[in-house]
């Protein structure tokens, strides 16, 4: 059953926005999920892309600890090929200590762009294939527990230290994160919005199977990332839909660029793009309030989990707040409904 709503913000680039305005609504949203009692709010890591702007988010998450106090605040997540673990580490430990017991540390394997940036970032060509080793060396410095007799970590400290440290997640679209992350006992988040829920079942099947208890997490714990958009009517929930949904048709041909005002999102779009708008709408987590959160519970349901993080571009701030807003008063109604009858 779900029982937990949480939020994935992008940063996304809008058509006539500025990115500063864009990074500060980012904040805003922050401090807006946690009046309306969401219970997580993450930010994204991607590079010289035209369509998200928000590049760092050990900054970022810096800047809404203070502006925020009981939320729980993280990356979803840190690329970790392109750094060093223990850098890694004295960050988020660094934001442990702003915000104690408040921070979640969530890491992927992916680039984040394309592989010319991630060339740029870490000249490696192989880094990635140590992202199994590097989860394991940032789990022990986040933590603060010795290194294995022999290992070159041994004796080196991520400070600050202090009396809480950062949750580590590990995120995946595929199968490789979910055995990962049951191997080493960790949370285990999927990318639901990347695959369209393609894999998804397995993949989160596959983390509950293996899981292993360790000293951090004794059961498994799992969450979905799910794109969706929420409005005061269905026709209104729609229109606003035509942004991400021109952003995902142009995405397939190659093209990146800020989302467009709904108003003209669909311009020139040929009959077979048209179909697939269509298709999307059938099909994605668009509606109203209810009804999106209808589906969402479904599908908390069919992969048992309590707990899905949502993510709402639209080119209107304000149409992304309502979105919220009304997400959190579903399930306020659901949890009281499910109150009443016990």
């Amino acid at each position: 059953m779900l029982e937990f709503l949480s939020v994935l913000d992008q940063s996304n680039a809008v058509e006539g926005v500025s990115h500063e305005t864009v990074i500060q609504q980012t904040i805003e949203l922050a401090q807006y999920a946690e009046l309306l009692g969401y219970s997580r709010f993450w930010v994204s890591e991607h590079h010289s892309h035209p369509s998200v702007v928000g590049t760092a988010p050990e900054i970022l998450i810096a800047a809404i600890s203070q502006k925020t106090s009981s939320i729980r605040l993280g990356s979803a997540g840190v690329m970790l090929p392109h750094y060093s673990a223990l850098k890694v580490a004295e960050q988020f430990r660094v934001l442990e200590s702003l915000a104690p017991g408040r921070i979640d540390l969530g890491v992927g394997r992916a680039p984040g762009g394309d592989m010319r940036t991630s060339q740029l970032l870490n000249p490696n060509p192989q880094a990635a294939a140590y992202f199994p080793q590097q989860v394991q060396e940032l789990d022990l410095w986040v933590r603060n527990q010795p290194f294995p007799t022999g290992h070159p970590g041994r004796g080196i400290q991520a400070y600050p230290t202090g009396n809480s440290y950062p949750d580590l997640w590990v995120l995946g679209s595929s199968d490789y994160g979910a055995q990962l992350a049951a191997h080493l006992g960790l949370p285990y988040v999927f990318a639901y919005f990347i695959t369209d829920g393609e894999g998804a079942q397995q993949a989160i099947d596959m983390y509950f199977e293996l899981f292993k208890p360790s000293e951090r997490l004794q059961k498994p714990k799992a969450i979905a990332c799910v794109w969706a958009i929420a409005a005061n009517d269905d026709d209104e929930a729609y229109f606003q839909f035509r942004s991400r949904a021109r952003w995902k048709i142009d995405r397939q041909k190659g093209l990146v660029r800020p989302l467009l005002r709904p108003e003209n999102a669909l311009d020139d779009l040929a009959k077979h793009d048209l179909f697939l708008y269509e298709k999307m709408c059938q099909e994605g987590f668009v509606g109203s309030g209810e009804k999106v959160f209808q589906k969402l519970s479904n599908l908390a349901e069919d992969l048992h989990i309590d707990e899905i993080a949502v993510i709402t571009s639209a080119h209107d701030f304000n149409i992304r707040k309502n979105s919220f807003n009304l997400l959190a008063k579903a399930l306020s109604s659901n949890k009281f409904s499910m109150g009443s009858l016990s």
